[in-house]
C-alpha cells in the first residue's frame, strides 16, 4: 500500500511540474504579434524595414506568432482595417511604426482593451491633441531626434564639410527636431573650428523620392552643395540620386542607411545617419509584454540614457567617415558631454531654424514642391 501511495504522490508531482510547465509556455503562447506597415513598405530602408525585422527577429527567438500587416492605401481607413484584420486573426500585440497611426489608434485601442497597441514616433499631442485620453493598452515611445540631429551635424563640420543641406521629409515634428538638431550641431562645430559653414533647407512635403525633389538635389549638389541630410523616409532616393553624378555625399536618417545607399548609388557615399533606436524599443516593449511588465497610458521620450553611445537611443552608427578631425572617441566624448548636461540641444520647435544658430548662414526654400 506505501508503495502505491508513494507511486500515486510522484505522479501527482509530475502532473503538477508538467501543468507548471505548460502554464508558462501558454504564458507565451498567448502572446502573438502584428505589426502594420504606415505608407510604405517592410524594405523602406527606414520606420518599416526596422521595425518588421527586430519584430520578426525577437518573435522567431521566443517562439511567438509574428505578422505583417500592410494596408491598401496611405489612408487612415485602411490603416484602421489593416489594425482590425490583425486582431480579428488572432492577434493581441500590434506594432504601428510612424506618426500617420495617431488617428487610427484614436479609433481603435478603446474598442479592444484586451489587445496592447505599440506605437513608435506616435506623440502625445498627436494622440490627445484632440481631448482623447490614452487608455492603459497604448504605449507610445518618442525619441529625442534633436540630439541624433545634433551629433550628425556636428559630425559633419568636423569632417570637413561646410557647404550643406538638409532636405526634411514633410515639416511634422519629429523631422523639425532632427533637422533644428543638425543645425545646431553644424553651429557648434563651426563656431570651435572657425569654418564658414552655409545651409541650403528644404522640405519634399512628402516621404519619398521623385523626379521632381531629384531635380532640386540636382540643383543643390550642381551649385556646391557637398552634403545632403536626407531626413525623410524614402526621400533619400532622389538626394543619393543626385548624389550620384557629382560625387556628393548624404546622411542617412533613422536607422544606418549606409549599407542600401552605399551599395545601391555609390560606395562611401554615407558619411553617416542619425539614428533612432528603432530596434532596441521594440524589443525592450515585446521583452515587458512577455514579463508581464507591459506599462501603458503613456508616452515614453527616449534619448540619450549613458555616456556610452551604444547603450542609447539616439546615436550615430559604427559606420560613420571617422577620421582624425571627428574621431570615435570625439564622438564618445560629446555623448558625454551632452549626457551630463555640459552641451544642452534646444528641442524647441515652435521657433524659427535660424534661432538655434550663432554663425551659419541658412538658406530656408521651404516647401520644394
Amino acid at each position: 500500500m506505501k508503495k502505491i501511495i508513494a507511486l500515486l504522490l510522484a505522479l501527482v508531482m509530475m502532473l503538477s511540474l508538467a501543468a507548471c510547465g505548460n502554464e508558462e509556455e501558454n504564458t507565451v503562447s498567448d502572446v502573438a504579434v502584428a505589426m502594420v506597415t504606415d505608407y510604405g513598405d517592410i524594405t523602406d530602408q527606414s520606420f518599416n524595414q526596422t521595425t518588421y525585422e527586430a519584430c520578426k527577429e525577437f518573435c522567431e527567438a521566443e517562439g511567438i506568432n509574428f505578422e505583417y500587416f500592410k494596408p491598401a492605401t496611405d489612408s487612415d481607413d485602411d490603416r484602421i482595417a489593416m489594425i482590425e484584420n490583425a486582431i480579428d486573426s488572432g492577434y493581441n500585440v500590434v506594432v504601428l511604426p510612424g506618426f500617420a497611426f495617431a488617428n487610427a489608434i484614436i479609433a481603435t485601442a478603446d474598442n479592444y482593451p484586451e489587445v496592447k497597441f505599440v506605437a513608435l514616433d506616435v506623440s502625445e499631442f498627436d494622440l490627445t491633441g484632440n481631448g482623447w485620453t490614452i487608455p492603459e493598452n497604448v504605449y507610445s515611445a518618442v525619441y529625442q531626434e534633436e540630439i541624433s540631429g545634433y551629433f550628425a551635424g556636428y559630425a559633419a563640420v568636423k569632417l570637413g564639410y561646410t557647404k550643406l543641406g538638409y532636405c526634411g521629409g514633410m515639416a511634422v515634428p519629429a523631422v523639425l527636431r532632427f533637422g533644428y538638431g543638425f543645425l545646431q550641431g553644424a553651429d557648434a562645430a563651426a563656431v570651435e573650428t572657425g569654418a564658414d559653414v552655409s545651409v541650403v533647407w528644404g522640405y519634399a512635403n512628402q516621404f519619398y523620392g521623385d523626379a521632381d525633389i531629384t531635380a532640386v538635389m540636382d540643383t543643390w549638389y550642381g551649385e556646391g552643395t557637398e552634403l545632403v541630410f536626407a531626413c525623410g523616409g524614402g526621400v533619400y532616393t532622389s538626394v543619393a540620386e543626385a548624389a550620384a553624378k557629382v560625387g556628393g555625399k548624404v546622411i542617412g536618417v533613422d536607422v544606418d542607411q549606409s549599407f542600401n545607399i552605399d551599395a545601391t548609388y555609390g560606395e562611401g557615399m554615407t558619411v553617416t545617419s542619425a539614428m533612432k533606436g528603432l530596434a532596441p524599443t521594440v524589443k525592450t516593449v515585446l521583452g515587458r509584454i512577455l514579463d508581464g511588465e507591459f506599462v501603458g497610458g503613456q508616452v515614453e521620450n527616449l534619448g540619450l540614457v549613458s555616456e556610452n553611445s551604444e547603450e542609447n537611443y539616439v546615436q550615430l552608427p559604427a559606420t560613420t567617415q571617422w577620421s582624425d578631425s571627428f574621431t570615435e572617441d570625439d564622438y564618445n566624448a560629446l555623448v558625454a558631454a551632452i549626457y551630463n548636461g555640459e552641451v544642452v540641444v534646444n528641442n524647441d520647435i515652435t521657433i524659427s531654424a535660424a534661432d538655434n544658430c550663432t554663425v551659419i548662414s541658412i538658406n530656408d526654400l521651404g516647401n520644394l514642391k
